[in-house]
């Protein structure tokens, strides 16, 4: 795991920041979510531990998949975010079920969608993709296709500060090996050489209108790869919008499908487009512009 900032100034966590300092920042929950553990160095260090309704959650179907250990990377994902959760605001749902079942169970839905359609118009293998998580926020998907697919290469591509050392954090907590993290703006990094048109997949949830999100991922796309959108459960209207800043990016729609979710805010919508042709220079325009003058 590393993290990137494409910026100045960039906010790092110091390699002697202990336990006890986390610990002094962050309130602690009326029922641990870690435990203390003396190492043979006489070090002080701290692990993360399962609530009972959390391990509940991970025994419904859409976690069956999982094998025991990304069972548990999971365990330690819900808890690192439930603790920073308290101070910084990472997502608005505090119920450790419906985190489970709003958030990471919805994230896990979407390895479906993906693998069938890649397969389906892109390439003979996913097993070793490269996926790009727009607006990544608290992780999510990404971090949990990472852990779902650790095959996977997957960029968590984020803007806010205090959002990248919480995913530095949690993603050094879980050892995601496949993971790095990028503090940017999409606008920016779908400019950037380095990035642009270089990944297999693009995904995005939670952030924004579909017009904003073509123009935000589908430069970052390769020609040939696929960027999916989650979206709730009668998504027609905002998809038919968007339909002309999607062939502006040099996509088309490929499918809508529901997937699988056992949330009681209902269905479930991927939005997915295949990129047939480079994105014209001009796009991305500069920050800020697609949100305030959508295509």
């Amino acid at each position: 795991m590393k993290i990137i900032s494409l910026k100045c100034g960039f906010l790092t966590v110091p390699a002697s920041f202990s336990a006890g300092t986390l610990i002094k920042h962050f309130p602690i929950p009326k029922t641990p979510a870690f435990k203390f553990i003396h190492s043979p160095t006489g070090r002080t260090i701290f692990t993360l531990t399962a609530s009972a309704s959390a391990s509940a959650s991970l025994d419904k179907p859409s976690f069956q998949t999982l094998t025991s250990h990304q069972r548990h990377q999971i365990r330690v994902y819900m808890d690192s975010l439930l603790l920073w959760n308290q101070k910084m605001n990472l997502i608005a749902v505090r119920d450790e079920n419906e985190i489970m079942e709003r958030h990471v169970g919805d994230s896990l839905a979407l390895v479906e969608p993906i693998c069938s359609s890649y397969m389906s118009h892109c390439g003979s293998s996913y097993q070793d993709l490269s996926v790009v998580d727009v607006g990544s926020g608290a992780g999510l998907p990404g971090v949990i296709l990472a852990i779902a697919c650790p095959g996977w290469k997957v960029t968590l591509l984020e803007s806010m500060n205090k959002r990248c050392v919480f995913l530095e954090h949690v993603v050094g907590c879980i050892g995601l090996q496949n993971v790095q993290v990028i503090r940017e703006r999409a606008e920016n990094l779908g400019q950037n050489p380095a990035f642009r048109e270089c990944f297999d997949i693009a995904v995005a949830r939670a952030v924004a209108e579909m017009r904003v999100l073509a123009e935000y991922c589908l430069p970052l796309v390769r020609v040939g790869g696929l960027f999916l959108a989650a979206k709730g459960h009668d998504p027609q209207e905002e998809v038919t919008r968007a339909e002309r800043a999607i062939h502006l990016m040099g996509a088309s729609l490929l499918r809508t499908c529901f997937v699988e979710s056992h949330s009681k805010h209902g269905q479930r919508t991927a939005i997915i487009c295949r990129k047939n042709g480079p994105t014209p220079k001009k796009y991305p325009r500069v920050p800020g512009s697609p949100s305030r003058a959508p295509l």
